[in-house]
């Protein structure tokens, strides 16, 4: 289904880094073709008028770029509406978790209030204590069906043509970024979360339905080939726009590697940094990051940082041994389309070697005097913690919430890997991980939509999961 724009979507805010106690913010604008510029942004008096960042065939995408304080509640107007940024980083917070937000078959049919309805949660849940952030973890899209419809994308990733001509590929980028389009524009216009995009500032880090289901653990010959690429590029484009306000070459400085070639960012505000690696740009079948991943993954690691970190992981980096799931799927043809969800997870056997050191840089972060460090994830469409143990009594938290618009798995699903989790995992023999029930659970995974709120009060951070029919739940310590 094609999205018809027939007004302005936004504002939509993002947090483009910090500097010098102010927030650097981007809003975006989305305006049907016929339509004029948005009107300017009005900051103390003071205008910023929106630039054109990309047109489509009936719109056109625009930007403005704009700085409020760090430290205190602040505002900015536009079209004669005045919004509250509640933007204090310094002192006491509160920031939203969220990831997963549609579903792979028919999300752009669905009922908006169904669909939303764990957004208008979390509106609901601003008013009453306003988020200085909201962080999306993965599958900000659901981008599956955007090959549909083309004929050289029809039966991705079955079947792909031989040797498609440069018009032919051409024809299909379009089509990929039309559709692209599509989605991001249905999701910003939807009413629940619009209202807190206009808010809230947003740090995004995709996955793999931002561009296709299981990217980068599909084999070679898919994502290598010209529709593959092509793919990419319009995925990665659009991701660009429509999750970080911006273009190639415009990078902002929280990016660790200004030419793009993969887009893992950092953001370090006094007391807290948010690190977001990309699992994505440079994944394959044998490796979740490559040389540029790992080089910020490093760099980040080598400094000194007081306080908290929170690791957006888009995959969990805690979780259950998968190695009886993947050989049950060797011993059953019917699993094997399965293979791609395995291979994705840091836990895969494809990923062992890598998956230790991740996890000892992790621990050497956490060694680091007076610093501590949470994952955060998303991508399994469940609610989830678990717990490495590091001795000394310290601890590596891994919190999952996923998903915000995601519908529920099935319960039986949930138990069965709830049993899984039982075995236990330790790939550094020394630190065995444990999967534990939420507060106020009993089961190790809850299969309820779900979003997630991480909170500091003086000094001290805490966790709560708002489930869609347990409700909210007690904080957890972290």
């Amino acid at each position: 289904m094609q999205f018809q724009i027939t007004s302005t979507i936004g504002p939509v805010l993002f947090l483009d880094d910090l500097d010098e106690g102010r927030m650097l913010l981007s809003a975006l604008f989305i305006t049907p073709t016929d339509e004029a510029a948005p009107s300017a942004l009005v900051l103390d008096g003071a205008e910023v008028v929106p630039i054109s960042l990309a047109t489509y065939d009936n719109a056109t995408v625009w930007r403005a770029r704009f700085t409020l304080p760090a430290d205190r509640t602040s505002s900015y107007a536009w079209n004669g509406d005045t919004y509250q940024v509640a933007g204090d980083l310094i002192g006491d917070l509160r920031i939203a978790y969220v990831s997963c937000n549609g579903e792979k078959v028919g999300d752009m049919d669905r009922e908006g209030s169904e669909r939303n309805a764990m957004w208008a949660r979390l509106r609901d849940e601003h008013r009453r204590s306003p988020f200085a952030l909201m962080l999306h973890g993965g599958d900000q899209i659901y981008a599956d069906e955007v090959t549909q419809g083309h004929e050289l994308s029809q039966d991705w990733p079955d079947k792909l043509p031989s040797d498609p001509s440069r018009a032919a590929l051409a024809d299909l980028h379009n089509h990929l970024r039309e559709r692209f389009f599509d989605r991001y524009a249905a999701i910003y216009a939807a009413p629940e979360l619009a209202w807190l995009a206009a808010r809230v500032p947003s740090l995004m880090q995709w996955d793999d339905h931002d561009i296709c289901d299981g990217w980068g653990s599909l084999r070679r010959s898919r994502t290598g080939s010209p529709v593959g690429q092509t793919l990419f590029a319009a995925a990665r484009e659009s991701c660009l726009t429509f999750q970080h306000a911006t273009v190639d070459g415009d990078l902002p400085s929280r990016f660790a590697d200004p030419g793009g070639s993969h887009l893992g960012w950092s953001i370090h505000a006094p007391g807290l940094r948010i690190l977001a690696p990309d699992l994505r740009s440079e994944r394959t079948r044998r490796s979740v990051m490559g040389p540029g991943g790992w080089t910020m993954m490093e760099a980040e690691a080598a400094r000194t940082s007081a306080g908290h970190t929170l690791l957006m992981s888009s995959v969990p980096l805690l979780g259950p041994r998968l190695s009886v799931l993947e050989m049950l799927m060797v011993a059953i043809p019917s699993m094997q389309k399965y293979e791609d969800d395995l291979r994705d997870q840091w836990q895969s056997r494809a990923h062992r070697d890598e998956w230790r050191r991740m996890l000892r840089l992790v621990r050497g972060m956490i060694e680091h005097d007076g610093h501590d460090l949470t994952s955060v994830s998303g991508e399994i469409h469940i609610a989830a913690r678990a717990v490495m143990d590091l001795g000394q009594g310290r601890h590596l938290n891994q919190l999952v919430a996923s998903g915000v618009a995601h519908r529920a798995r099935p319960k039986g699903w949930a138990r069965f890997i709830g049993a899984l989790a039982s075995l236990g995992e330790a790939p550094l023999p020394e630190h065995p991980i444990r999967i534990r029930p939420l507060p106020g659970q009993s089961a190790r995974y809850v299969a309820e939509r779900n979003y997630l709120i991480l909170e500091r009060r003086a000094g001290d951070w805490s966790a709560r999961w708002d489930l869609e029919t347990s409700g909210m739940t007690a904080p957890l310590a972290l």
